[in-house]
């Protein structure tokens, strides 16, 4: 695999963890009890994006060290998955 191909699979990791991360750790303004006016008050309470972009990181690596572990360690390819369906 080379270096864009691996930053390629890595992106995509990375975008597909994010929207999953993003939702986690969210506090409204209503539980913080503090609504500001002419806010909605299921609106999130402040930004925590930097602490979804490092978790979203760092679990991107785990994957992404897994994926790479699975496939130049131990050579494991889709070839390698058996089928589900009716055989052929």
């Amino acid at each position: 695999m080379n270096w864009i191909s691996a930053f390629a699979v890595y992106f995509i990791i990375w975008w597909t963890v994010l929207f999953a991360m993003l939702p986690l750790g969210v506090r409204t303004q209503d539980e913080d009890g503090d609504v500001t006016l002419g806010t909605t008050s299921s609106a999130p309470a402040g930004s925590h994006m930097r602490k979804a972009v490092i978790r979203t990181t760092v679990v991107s690596a785990i994957i992404y060290g897994g994926f790479y572990l699975a496939t130049s360690v131990y050579g494991w390819s889709f070839d390698d998955i058996p089928r589900i369906g009716p055989g052929s």
